[in-house]
């Protein structure tokens, strides 16, 4: 039998521990986001039904950013024993400079629309994290803007090529003006996916007023409030507004965009080039063989065509055939930092994140963004002191296996099944 007592007053007061309340709102639900899943949940608690959609969403019926996330989660790692990593570095050379961690941020559209502060937030928060920052040629903060936000960080910008050339000269010559190292020629926007989720909402550039969008701002006056109380929604780049986004899309690319473009640009561009929208093999030589200094693997995060090829899939093939002559990227689907171990050890030199920014822009501005790398860096170290990794170089394809749930059908049409 167990002695019992009355509890002892001094055992008591040692149990009882009372945290400080953290009084300010947004750090506090901040702080409570262990993960970018945890970040998403808050960004469309406080986003505009229309804004989180348009962030969120991807082309048709969303099977290629589906695939790709399940990408990811099919992975199984093979962790060494023994091999002390009590000190993880995670800093890698990316196309002639630093980074202080195997990811930066990729180029999004219309950024100001998921949160005011936009592009600021994204170049500053990469510039204190000290990695690059993608400018999108659809941005709504300008070139120069996000140099002043990071003036001394890593820049790059990634180019659409416009019906009128003339344009995106333009933005070439002032972005190599500007100090941007990196030029990222996108490749797979000919022409706007089947954005569904906008059509249904009926979601436009500059947002309008309905009678939807009024009920839906009911529970969301602080996105209005800074909505109506900051510079116009608009491109920084361009002029054109108004319209849906697959509308300003089609007005403004060129589906006739060829390797002599590409030709164009790199004679124009004084820094490094890579392309991104890569989705096979035959492509990535074909590039590597024109000079391109990278390839970025990437379906546009599922926005463009559905049931698109998974980048994290082509990667392990794409880096056989072509890794030692040029850099290869990755994107779409990265929601954990052990996504981005599983990229590094298959041969990625680099990843890039979309949607993880934003749900941090959108969770709480800036301060969100920085808790977006945050959560990404303590998952990146966790997985490779857990690996026995202590650098990103020491990272191996010996590390993962690539787990799937998609085969492709057999040469006789029976379905192969792993």
């Amino acid at each position: 039998m167990v002695q019992r007592q009355l509890p002892k007053v001094g055992e008591l007061l040692e149990l009882m521990q009372f945290k400080k309340p953290e009084l300010d709102a947004r750090k506090r639900r901040l702080d409570a986001a262990l993960t970018i899943a945890d970040l998403r949940t808050i960004a469309k608690r406080r986003t505009p039904k229309a804004a989180f959609d348009y962030t969120d969403g991807a082309a048709e019926g969303e099977l290629s950013l589906e695939r790709a996330r399940r990408a990811f989660q099919d992975v199984e790692f093979h962790p060494d024993i023994l091999r002390p990593a009590a000190v993880v570095d995670t800093s890698c050379e990316i196309l002639g400079g630093p980074s202080a961690l195997p990811f930066g941020i990729a180029p999004t559209g219309f950024t100001r629309l998921m949160q005011t502060e936009g592009e600021t937030a994204g170049a500053s928060a990469a510039a204190a994290a000290g990695i690059p920052f993608t400018l999108s040629t659809l941005g709504t903060t300008s070139i120069e803007g996000v140099k002043a936000a990071n003036p001394v960080g890593r820049n790059w910008f990634q180019l659409y090529v416009m019906k009128d050339r003339s344009i995106s000269y333009g933005l070439v010559e002032r972005a190599a003006a500007a100090g941007f190292d990196t030029l990222q020629f996108t490749v797979d926007t000919p022409i706007a996916g089947a954005r569904l989720r906008d059509k249904r909402n009926g979601f436009s550039i500059p947002p309008q007023l309905t009678v939807g969008t009024i009920v839906n701002a009911i529970p969301r006056p602080w996105w209005w409030i800074d909505f109506l109380t900051t510079p116009k929604l608009e491109f920084a780049s361009l002029s054109t507004t108004g319209g849906t986004v697959g509308e300003l899309l089609n007005a403004a690319m060129d589906p006739t965009i060829s390797y002599d473009d590409l030709d164009v640009i790199r004679r124009m561009w004084p820094g490094k080039i890579v392309v991104k929208g890569v989705q096979n093999v035959q492509d990535a030589a074909r590039l590597v063989d024109q000079g391109v200094d990278g390839i970025v693997l990437s379906n546009h995060g599922g926005r463009q065509l559905d049931r698109a090829p998974i980048p994290f899939h082509l990667l392990p093939t794409v880096v056989r055939e072509v890794g030692k002559d040029a850099t290869v990227m990755v994107d779409t689907g990265i929601m954990n930092g052990a996504d981005i171990v599983a990229s590094i050890a298959l041969g990625a030199k680099f990843t890039l994140i979309g949607r993880a920014y934003l749900y941090g822009l959108m969770a709480g501005g800036r301060q969100g963004v920085d808790r977006t790398i945050a959560i990404l860096r303590s998952e990146i170290e966790r997985t490779m002191t857990l690996l026995g990794v202590s650098s990103i170089d020491e990272l191996e394809p010996r590390h993962v296996t690539q787990l799937t749930r998609l085969v492709p059908v057999g040469s006789q049409g029976v379905h192969v099944r792993a």
